[in-house]
């Protein structure tokens, strides 16, 4: 990986990634962008599921390559003592491991942390699960689904006369994809002051359970269960979704007073300001139907551009509510966000790139997606010393993959 400027931030950090599918994945993603070595070991028959995922061009899944660009792939098989001996021996080798087994499996396996911080103290492992190493649930299987119903996410989703609704993308994995590699930093942090390594302990459900606000603060508070709501929060007025005369939607966020009330003046209603039903946001809650009446019908007069050229220059947060068109061909997100995916069978296709950005740090090319085992020989030559022999004779007994023609 190279940059255009600057040493990215976490340049000779490696990372052994035994995770699969999304959340432990994204974690790896997350700390590749910012300059981490990142092996992702593999089934060297199968690979990672998430090479099965549908949408896939030219026979490519388009999620794998989002999440897995710029690894290295190394095919190792896990279910045999050999295969797991390869694995304890490049953690010794490495600053973190990232995994998304379920508890008790690497235990099992003789890769606890017991046994691999002993022959490497500053290591850190981080541990991405359903529900967590520890607690009765434990040993359940977990995905991003049920971690959106768990955390009552599914619950406050959608409208009074709907169903709970589950997001329909790896919402839950993503978030603690995020915060699996927000742990990772933070004990590499805590390791440069003390030299030792740890246990970063993630559950999918927790993070997500975290973002819903006060949805249990209020329920322990005062016993009041949070319903669905549709597109308001249920703590601020105005706030929603509406559409335009051109059928075109946008959405607005008076979430505080000042807002609020330039609001008022971009609407051409300024009288709202001292109406009593209106004037605060306790009052405006409590007549929060019709004050949307009055929002939706003055956003319904106007095609959506001029509505949003009106509240621009009100100064109220407003934004259109983009499709994926909208987003590849908005000047903003062109210069800032979107980066390009380069080196692949996809053709020319643009992915959103870092989630942040440092001044130091110009962020990192997106180019190529491993093949399964493409980097076997390589990393295990380079971070254990096999010799060509000894790689030979693992892979014809098929305890590590060959090396392919890449994928990508």
């Amino acid at each position: 990986m190279t940059t255009d400027t600057g040493t990215p931030p976490l340049a000779g950090v490696t990372v052994l990634e035994l995770g699969t599918m999304y959340a432990a994945p994204t974690a790896g993603r997350m700390l590749r962008d910012f300059g981490a070595r990142v092996v992702k070991v593999e089934d060297p028959r199968t690979g990672d599921f998430a090479r099965q995922w549908t949408p896939q061009h030219e026979g490519l899944s388009l999620g794998f390559a989002r999440l897995n660009s710029g690894k290295e792939s190394v095919g190792i098989d896990l279910r045999r003592p050999e295969g797991r001996d390869l694995v304890r021996r490049l953690a010794a080798k490495v600053d973190v491991v990232v995994e998304s087994f379920r508890p008790g499996r690497l235990e099992d396996w003789g890769l606890g942390y017991d046994t691999l911080s002993a022959e490497n103290p500053g290591l850190v492992l981080t541990r991405v699960s359903g529900f967590g190493q520890t607690g009765p649930y434990r040993a359940r299987p977990g995905f991003g689904t049920v971690a959106e119903t768990a955390s009552g996410y599914a619950y406050v989703n959608g409208w009074p006369e709907t169903p709970p609704t589950s997001p329909p993308f790896g919402f839950a994995d993503s978030i603690a994809g995020l915060s699996a590699a927000f742990g990772t930093t933070t004990a590499l942090f805590n390791r440069s002051r003390t030299g030792r390594g740890d246990v970063v302990d993630v559950a999918l459900y927790e993070p997500l359970m975290f973002i819903l606000g006060d949805l249990i603060v209020n329920y322990t508070a005062t016993g009041f269960i949070q319903e669905r709501v549709g597109n308001g929060s249920g703590s601020a007025s105005p706030r929603g979704i509406y559409q335009a005369a051109d059928g075109q939607w946008l959405s607005i966020a008076a979430s505080n007073q000042t807002i609020a009330l330039r609001l008022f003046d971009a609407m051409g209603r300024p009288e709202f300001k001292d109406d009593p039903k209106f004037a605060t946001n306790v009052a405006r809650m409590a007549n929060n139907e019709e004050l949307q009446e009055h929002v939706s019908e003055w956003v319904a007069q106007r095609p959506r551009a001029d509505v949003l050229a009106d509240l621009d220059a009100h100064e109220v947060v407003a934004a259109p509510v983009n499709d994926a068109r909208d987003i590849v061909e908005d000047p903003h997100f062109r210069e800032r966000t979107l980066v390009e995916l380069a080196g692949t069978r996809l053709g020319r296709v643009l992915v959103p790139g870092p989630v942040l950005h440092m001044g130091s740090y110009a962020g990192p090319v997106y180019e190529g997606v491993p093949a399964i085992g493409e980097h076997t020989e390589s990393a295990l030559t380079g971070l254990l010393g096999l010799p060509p022999d000894e790689i030979a004779r693992l892979g014809s007994s098929d305890v590590v993959g060959p090396t392919p023609v890449r994928a990508a």
